[in-house]
């Protein structure tokens, strides 16, 4: 029961700021229709059930799974079934992450289908996945963090300079959305998971964190090299 009062408060605090604003602005300043309104009060309400079970699932299911596979990787002892299967699952949670659907239907449609969807969300995928591997390669071998964040960046602003504006624009904005609710736990356990095991005391959270940050240059770079391609 803790569980779920904690599960609604977070929700609570989530949903309820941004209704209040909305109404605020509609009284004072932007006087939608009543059928507007009501469409985006009976939105939050489902928006805001739908979080609560998508909270309620991630706490139940997907950190504690995410864990428990980071703890049991190490033990294979294998460092190529570790890495492939950080690049799987960061694969795949990445094409079920919600916002990831959102971008790429956005710019499919500002874009008149010049840039696809199907291939934005690939591309995307990869990039993360890609990454996701590469936090699994710093963990095993016990790369410092901030060396491969420096080295992404200058790959990041250099690229930028060879790709269409519109690219630029639109790869971190993809940087930003794999960050959502979908990736961002799964991915996050694993990462403290393999670490736990392979590192002991204090040093194992300073190695488990830090994933997130560096798996999300990958689709920066997906996207722009996918501007490469395509200019």
């Amino acid at each position: 029961m803790g569980n779920v009062r904690d599960t609604l408060k977070e929700v609570a605090a989530a949903i309820l700021p941004v209704t209040i604003v909305v109404l605020i602005l509609q009284i004072i300043l932007i006087r939608l229709p009543l059928e507007a309104i009501l469409q985006f009060l009976i939105g939050a309400a489902f928006v805001g059930i739908g979080f609560f079970l998508f909270l309620l699932g991630v706490t139940a299911g997907l950190l504690p799974v995410g864990e428990l596979i980071g703890k049991r990787l190490p033990k294979t002892k294998n460092i190529f079934i570790i890495v492939g299967t950080g690049f799987l699952l960061g694969l795949v949670v990445t094409i079920a992450e919600p916002d990831v659907r959102v971008l790429a239907k956005q710019i499919d449609q500002v874009s008149e289908g010049a840039i696809g969807s199907g291939i934005l969300v690939l591309a995307v995928a990869l990039g993360l996945a890609i990454f996701v591997a590469l936090a699994m390669v710093r963990t095993i071998f016990s790369i410092p963090i901030h060396y491969l964040l420096i080295g992404g960046y200058i790959l990041v602003f250099g690229l930028s300079f060879f790709v269409p504006h519109e690219y630029v624009a639109i790869s971190f904005d993809a940087g930003g959305v794999t960050t959502g609710p979908m990736a961002v736990p799964f991915i996050l356990a694993l990462g403290v998971g393999v670490a736990s095991v392979l590192r002991s005391g204090s040093s194992a959270a300073g190695e488990g964190f830090g994933l997130i940050g560096l798996a999300s240059i990958g689709p920066i770079l997906a996207i722009m090299l996918l501007g490469v391609l395509f200019q």
